[in-house]
């Protein structure tokens, strides 16, 4: 790999990169991602989206991030469903990487980083994922960052007109 991967927290001036990734790589994600209206694509509707993101931020729910080779923004890596209480401390892991990044090893990293950041940052116990059955890509990304799958969710999210099963991950922090 010749570039480093780094991650930090998503800023409003994000939109513009994120949305030149999702515009080229519309096709590209299609079987992974859930439909989007048309402003998703656009510069203005990433702004509107990283507003929210940093709204949730603030609020403790969520742990917005990019991922950066070289300083440029190359996809997100974002803590969702964050939870807090003593017997709930735990988050679910969601990324992608802009296709002219990919194979590069830059989804592996910056797993590896959220993690540090759940661990260190958000004091989180317990890291969750999903990938579907067939996005093996994504699966070996968790394997190898120590996440094990644990289940199946039946027809959990709709995808091209179909409804997918998700197979679950989970990975104890600090072990």
């Amino acid at each position: 790999m010749g570039s480093s991967t780094g991650i930090r927290l998503i800023e409003p001036t994000d939109a513009v990169p994120i949305a030149g990734h999702r515009m080229r790589d519309l096709e590209a994600f299609r079987p992974w991602e859930p439909v989007q209206p048309p402003e998703f694509f656009t510069p203005e509707g990433q702004a509107e989206r990283i507003d929210s993101l940093l709204a949730s931020y603030r609020a403790g729910t969520v742990w917005p991030g990019v991922v950066l080779a070289d300083d440029q923004v190359i996809g997100q890596v974002t803590v969702g469903g964050i939870r807090q209480q003593p017997h709930l401390r735990r988050g679910s892991v969601g990324y992608w990487i802009g296709s002219v990044a990919q194979n590069q090893g830059h989804a592996g990293q910056a797993v590896g980083l959220v993690l540090s950041v759940m661990t260190d940052e958000l004091g989180l116990h317990r890291a969750e994922a999903s990938t579907h059955l067939e996005n093996l890509p994504s699966q070996r990304v968790l394997r190898r960052n120590g996440f094990s799958p644990y289940g199946v969710a039946h027809s959990s999210i709709l995808l091209d007109g179909s409804w997918r099963d998700g197979l679950l991950w989970e990975r104890i922090l600090g072990d």
